[in-house]
């Protein structure tokens, strides 16, 4: 993605967002056991006798009586399933295993440069030759099937480099995989097997999520095929900078679901079996950490990757930090600059801004604060990039930002990100 300018110092461009915007089963414990006798009892001394309801029939006279209907998922009930067991067994038939394989340099390039590399071959008499053959790497990932013809999602980090790939079916059967397409900035990819009838997710929504949540994650982690995990949402709206992956364009789910190397790639699901998340490996230091990509964010990516092999994503080219009276002081200090603004200012600070794009053509300056986009306020850079991601390559924002003590409104014209930033 974008980078800092020059000019700017080192713990500037550590605190700048480094982003290229564009129940229980609870259960009652009455129970009469001799209804009968009770009632012989009552007539006997002439006594009213009290209809007893039928939903407090005891659990001793019941017992062989089955449930009327079955429990729901995500609600505990049933003699033999849960909920994740049912949440697993409606969704488990459509997630798959991916085995990609890559070729790679045998020696890196810069290798030959390394004198201590040089010196080695030459005491032995020669160099080794330049062009050495390639070998083969090997990686396993997750996906799941989005529809019975044969369209499957997965990381693109579980594919990277691969034309071709290897899906397996819980079923055991296994087909040749083609990817369609994928795009690093959200980590999204695509793959068409040739087949039909297949089993395929029921996609949920993230819209009512809340910490707390189940959450149930389904994926072959560390080559263990068909390996379930449960915990709770952790927390919502992790932005890539947060996460520590700044490159990316994700605002994502965190959850205590373990997930690890082979999971990327795999559904989460909540408590009724549908799926919110695409897990995604992202912190090999992570403990306790899992993180998915929001399912609305997954199959917006994956349906432009299906019709085009490809996705444009907006850009404006600026770089931006949360406003903080320690920000303002330090790019004043740095900058040279004489921004007053007070400690409680709302709007995402500009501190960075790329030449020949659409912010710099538009007339957006370092120090420029943004205080909403097309009416909507903005309070950090997550905000702002989520308002420019939804946007459409060429249409005009409109920002309105504080410069100077005054508020103005400035019309972007997002562009495509550029290659070399994605």
């Amino acid at each position: 993605m974008d980078s800092l300018p020059k000019q700017f110092s080192q713990p500037v461009a550590w605190v700048a967002a480094a982003l290229v915007v564009g129940g229980g089963a609870g259960w009652a414990g009455h129970y009469y056991v001799s209804q009968a006798g009770s009632e012989d009892s009552a007539e006997a001394t002439g006594e009213a006798v009290e209809e007893i309801p039928s939903t407090l029939a005891t659990a001793l006279t019941r017992a062989a009586e089955p449930a009327q209907g079955s429990p729901a998922i995500g609600q505990f009930g049933g003699e033999d399933q849960n909920f994740i067991a049912q949440a697993v067994e409606l969704v488990g038939p459509a997630v798959v295993r991916i085995d990609a394989e890559r070729t790679v340099p045998s020696i890196s390039p810069d290798a030959f440069n390394n004198p201590f590399f040089r010196r080695f071959f030459e005491e032995e008499g020669e160099l080794p030759p330049s062009e050495l053959p390639d070998r083969l790497e090997q990686g396993t990932g997750s996906g799941f099937i989005l529809s019975n013809d044969g369209r499957i999602i997965t990381n693109a980090h579980v594919v990277e480099g691969a034309k071709t790939v290897r899906v397996t079916l819980r079923d055991g059967r296994d087909f040749e995989g083609q990817v369609v397409g994928t795009d690093s900035v959200t980590d999204v990819a695509v793959i068409k097997i040739d087949a039909a009838d297949l089993p395929s997710v029921q996609l949920g929504s993230t819209q009512d999520l809340a910490p707390g949540q189940w959450a149930i994650a389904i994926g072959n982690p560390l080559g263990l095929d068909n390996t379930v995990t449960a915990g709770i949402i952790s927390a919502l709206g992790r932005s890539s900078n947060q996460v520590g992956i700044p490159d990316k364009r994700v605002q994502f789910i965190q959850t205590d679901a373990a997930i690890n190397p082979g999971n990327s790639g795999g559904p989460l699901l909540n408590d009724r079996g549908e799926v919110i998340g695409m897990n995604t490996a992202i912190r090999a230091n992570a403990q306790g950490l899992g993180f998915a990509i929001p399912i609305e964010t997954a199959k917006r990516i994956a349906d432009q990757l299906f019709a085009t092999g490809e996705v444009q994503h907006p850009f404006l080219g600026i770089q931006m930090v949360e406003l903080s009276a320690e920000m303002v002081e330090r790019i004043n200090e740095e900058q040279q600059l004489n921004l007053k603004l007070d400690d409680d200012e709302p709007g995402v600070l500009i501190v960075g801004v790329l030449p020949d794009s659409p912010a710099q053509a538009a007339g957006l300056e370092i120090g420029d604060v943004i205080r909403s986009i097309e009416g909507d306020p903005v309070e950090s850079p997550p905000d702002v990039q989520a308002r420019v991601e939804a946007s459409a390559i060429g249409d005009t924002l409109n920002l309105e930002i504080h410069r100077d003590g005054r508020d103005q409104t400035i019309a972007v014209k997002p562009a495509a990100l550029p290659n070399e930033l994605q």
